[in-house]
């Protein structure tokens, strides 16, 4: 037996003109080209692996990736199923999450700070410090750092580009771009933007601003004495523009939450930024859902704040799953940074100009009030940690 390599004659072979190894018997004559696949079989010997028979391993193999590619598909598709089970779980839970914690405060008549008196008063009090706190710790730790850190960013994006773009600029340029401190600039913007419209509300009100500073003021039909240790509250006139600013700070601030969370690659990294997230934000809606009641809204109309409010996480997280599927790098640009610190400026705003002088006025304890503030801070400072 000799080894010799052969070419199949057949026009209908996948494997006409490839040659192949066959086993000939020493004692016959080779022609120029070997037969078609079903002749060779039988006039030139028995060969291990015939032209037929890798014919049909081919059709085999074509066959087969054929079939795997749905299944491979199917697979890449099945990877990608638990991650979106998550983000809508994550979507119901910080829906469901907002509206129970928003809605305490003002279907209980407990926390009526209005009918309260005696210890019950100065729970009530001693609570609404605590919530003042947690804006505050919202404020700096979470809508002013993500704020801060969206803007750098994108300005370091910027930087290089121009850097790539034109080669011969100096690095001291450049450094000096950088330098400027562009997210403190655009809080600030929010900060006066909303000082502004407000300032222009109460100019367009005639009588709204007019009046003496009093020593005594009854707000929502509570009486505050001492006011002359700390200022005056507050106009009543302000109260529901300034609920109303709160309000849409918070809605852009929970619609760049939920974009985060449904912008996550992966199902760890999704759940522990979604429990960061629930975790103060459930804080920050109850202290939304106290300051309405306390400034005397509405039930429909604190309901229906609180429910707008609670549909903005999921609206963001549904951007976040639509961006995460059409593999876009939307919602990250310059815009969402911009907004992100005018919200940020808007709640800071609030939070000194509002809240804590409300919580803060009246000289009964003080100690207490600011260990209250200073523990919804730290609590707002440990999450901060992991959000």
């Amino acid at each position: 037996m000799a080894l010799k390599r052969r070419r199949c004659r057949a026009r209908d072979c996948a494997w006409q003109g490839v040659w192949s190894f066959w086993f000939r018997s020493s004692g016959r004559r080779e022609p120029e080209e070997g037969p078609p696949c079903r002749e060779r079989a039988g006039s030139w010997g028995r060969a291990p692996v015939s032209c037929a028979r890798l014919c049909n391993q081919r059709q085999h193999r074509t066959e087969r990736g054929s079939l795997q590619t749905p299944e491979i598909q199917k697979s890449g598709h099945s990877r990608m199923e638990p991650l979106l089970g998550v983000k809508i779980g994550c979507l119901f839970a910080l829906l469901t999450l907002t509206l129970v914690c928003g809605l305490i405060p003002i279907c209980f008549k407990w926390f009526q700070i209005n009918a309260a008196t005696g210890r019950h008063r100065r729970v009530l009090s001693l609570l609404g410090c605590t919530s003042a706190g947690v804006f505050l710790g919202a404020g700096f730790m979470h809508m002013t750092a993500e704020a801060l850190e969206g803007i750098e960013s994108e300005i370091q994006k910027f930087v290089k580009q121009n850097r790539t773009e034109s080669e011969g600029s100096s690095d001291d340029a450049d450094s000096a771009q950088t330098d400027y401190p562009y997210g403190e600039l655009i809080i600030s913007l929010g900060f006066f933007l909303v000082f502004f419209l407000e300032s222009l509300a109460l100019q367009c009100c005639h009588g709204a601003s007019e009046g003496s500073p009093v020593q005594e003021e009854e707000w929502g039909g509570a009486h505050v004495p001492g006011l002359h240790s700390h200022g005056p509250l507050p106009s009543p006139s302000r109260g529901p523009l300034r609920a109303l600013v709160l309000l849409l700070s918070l809605s852009f601030h929970s619609v760049f939450e939920g974009l985060a969370v449904g912008l996550q690659p992966t199902v760890a990294a999704t759940v522990q930024l979604c429990l960061a997230v629930l975790a103060h934000k459930g804080l920050v809606v109850f202290g939304v859902g106290l300051r309405l009641v306390r400034i005397g809204t509405g039930s429909r109309w604190a309901m229906f704040s609180i429910l707008s409010l609670g549909l903005m996480s999921p609206l963001g997280l549904a951007l976040g799953l639509a961006v995460a599927q059409g593999d876009s790098e939307a919602g990250r640009g310059l815009a969402q940074a911009v907004l992100e610190g005018v919200a940020a400026g808007t709640f800071l705003y609030v939070t000194f100009l509002e809240i804590l002088p409300r919580d803060l006025a009246g000289p009964e304890a003080p100690l207490a009030k600011w260990s209250c503030v200073a523990t919804g801070f730290a609590f707002m400072a440990f999450i901060a940690l992991w959000a």
